[in-house]
């Protein structure tokens, strides 16, 4: 406090709009030094701060401020999905460029122009990714793109950029999206010119409503759709998988009361350490028809009485009506295993006579019709579920096979497996 009485009144305004002091770690641009880059790619999750950093690196940029390494020909250019979100949230937003600029020194929008002006002479043009075309013939050193995930014409907007940023001696773009897969973010992910920072939604909790945070965390928390629009992470779509993520996202709800419930157990074929994971999955029916898959208890690494203990528990606290246990490795001695935890459990042994693939496409099909529903988000099951296509490369998804159990003899024995009627 002493310190601050000795500044005057312009230090403490610069104090103030230092934003090296005040920003996260995350939304400070990366040192040069460390590392010669083209390319800052920022990705976070909803509210983690992203625009407030590349309005506040455009602007340390503009005013040559120390660390930032001086724009030498003012040419700047600003893209966003549309003209609207370039004006609406990267110049105009709360966090925009007029937001972030100190009060003596703040740009004025020309509209008709779609231009950013300073007094300083450097000029931010705006620009859509519906027209990358309009890239053509104008020339920049810096350049700071928002949510590329969402560009209407994300790889020609984001060649068109390339070649326009031609001058200075060093030119540079920032890169601010909530990361979607789309082939031009996996590209510059993997480019050598391309730095990257990560935010989640959680880290900028001190500028969020605390109500917001906890809905979106209990509704959206650790599904793929939290994972990619809370914490930021990119979550790809695996070309030719029998579930999308789409499909399970449309399958999350909240269960109703049900009849008929399911264990559905997938044993290891191994007890070490090591082993396949032990599949278990708990659904139920519901009057209407519709499948809800309750639970994932899937445990990694466990002997069998171990996961017999499970698979037990989970029936009593269920109130299941049988347990589903696939008996090809081990036949009688998975049915031994799990009634030496529990004599009157209700086993019954299944054996795959068909492949993994083929026993698991009427279950993907009666997601595509919405006849499955998830009564909260398990990631490692949904996880696997998008990445199977039947190859082997994938490994053995025991939670898939556990799920592909239940659902089968929950729905598809009811109408005459393996067949799905259509009604």
């Amino acid at each position: 406090m002493d310190f601050l009485k000795t500044l005057s009144a312009s230090q403490l305004i610069d104090l103030a709009n230092d934003w090296r002091l005040w920003g996260r770690l995350d939304q400070l641009a990366p040192e040069l030094s460390a590392k010669p880059w083209r390319t800052w790619l920022f990705m976070g999750g909803r509210g983690a701060g992203k625009t407030r950093a590349g309005a506040q690196w455009i602007t340390g940029m503009v005013a040559g401020l120390a660390g930032y390494g001086p724009c030498e020909t003012g040419r700047i250019a600003l893209i966003g999905e549309t003209f609207a979100d370039v004006r609406d949230v990267m110049v105009g937003g709360d966090s925009g460029l007029l937001a972030c600029a100190p009060s003596q020194d703040r740009p004025n929008w020309v509209a008709s122009r779609r231009t950013l002006e300073w007094s300083n002479g450097a000029t931010a043009m705006a620009f859509s990714s519906e027209d990358p075309e309009a890239l053509r013939g104008p020339q920049f050193e810096i350049a700071w793109g928002d949510e590329l995930g969402k560009w209407v014409r994300a790889a020609e907007t984001f060649d068109m950029l390339q070649f326009a940023l031609r001058l200075g001696s060093a030119p540079r773009q920032l890169i601010t999206t909530t990361p979607r897969p789309v082939p031009t973010l996996k590209a510059l992910l993997s480019a050598a010119d391309t730095v990257t920072t990560r935010a989640r939604t959680q880290d900028n909790a001190a500028n969020l409503a605390p109500e917001f945070l906890a809905y979106v965390e209990e509704r959206y928390g650790g599904s793929a759709l939290g994972r990619q629009e809370l914490a930021g992470e990119l979550i790809e779509e695996v070309v030719g998988a029998l579930w999308t993520r789409a499909m399970v996202a449309a399958a999350q709800g909240e269960a109703p009361t049900l009849g008929r419930i399911i264990v559905a157990v997938d044993p290891p074929a191994a007890s070490h350490a090591k082993a396949d994971e032990c599949g278990i999955i708990v659904a139920g029916l519901a009057d209407d028809g519709v499948a809800w898959v309750l639970d994932d208890l899937s445990v990694q690494g466990a002997r069998p009485e171990q996961w017999a203990a499970i698979v037990a528990d989970a029936a009593c606290e269920y109130c299941a009506d049988r347990v589903v246990a696939e008996a090809n490795q081990g036949g009688d001695m998975v049915d031994a295993v799990l009634r030496s935890v529990e004599p009157n459990l209700p086993v019954k042994l299944v054996h795959a006579t068909r492949g993994k693939h083929v026993r698991a496409e009427p279950v993907a099909t009666l997601y595509a019709r919405r006849k499955v529903r998830h009564a909260r988000p398990m990631p490692t099951l949904e996880d696997q579920m998008c990445a199977f296509d039947g190859s082997r490369s994938g490994g053995s998804p025991d939670r898939l096979d556990a799920l592909v159990w239940a659902l089968t003899e929950l729905v598809l024995q009811r109408v005459g497996a393996p067949k799905i009627r259509t009604l």
